[in-house]
């Protein structure tokens, strides 16, 4: 990310933060700037090992109770998964992810399909709908080839 891209959204992020009448602490702007420097989805506790290099007195709760609150505010996003820790994504634009089941990590992909899901009409009748998500699982092209090598074998 350039040092361009960088100051668009923290100010993006600043004005979040004021819409919401939140503070802009020095804890949340260098967790909202490990997030965004991150393109694995991290966890809280990978954040807090980014943060602390530069905030060595901040705490793993005050982490994550930060990217708690950035995913409440539109900052940031939960990766919704299947019973691994929470993962977060800084990344507001249009995308999906796919989780490889094997190893664990968590790719963005864009399809432009996707883009335009809309929650079924029943649902919308009695729910309000705030994000619609694609999230795909399977194995990964290094863990497939793996798999594959060990069953050759």
């Amino acid at each position: 990310m350039d040092l361009k891209e960088l100051e668009d959204k923290l100010k993006n992020f600043y004005n979040r933060c004021c819409q919401q009448h939140l503070k802009i602490t020095p804890q949340r702007v260098e967790v909202y700037k490990a997030l965004i420097a991150s393109s694995d989805h991290p966890s809280a506790e990978a954040v807090y090992e980014k943060v602390r290099q530069v905030l060595p007195n901040v705490s793993l709760d005050t982490v994550n109770r930060t990217l708690n609150t950035l995913n409440k505010i539109g900052a940031a996003f939960i990766v919704e998964g299947s019973g691994d820790v929470k993962r977060f994504d800084g990344n507001l634009e249009n995308h999906q992810h796919f989780k490889c089941i094997k190893c664990k990590k968590i790719f963005d992909f864009h399809c432009n399909e996707f883009d335009n899901i809309r929650a079924p009409e029943k649902l919308r009748h009695k729910f309000t709908v705030l994000r619609v998500a694609v999230y795909i699982e399977g194995l990964c092209q290094p863990c497939f080839e793996k798999e594959n090598k060990i069953k050759s074998n």
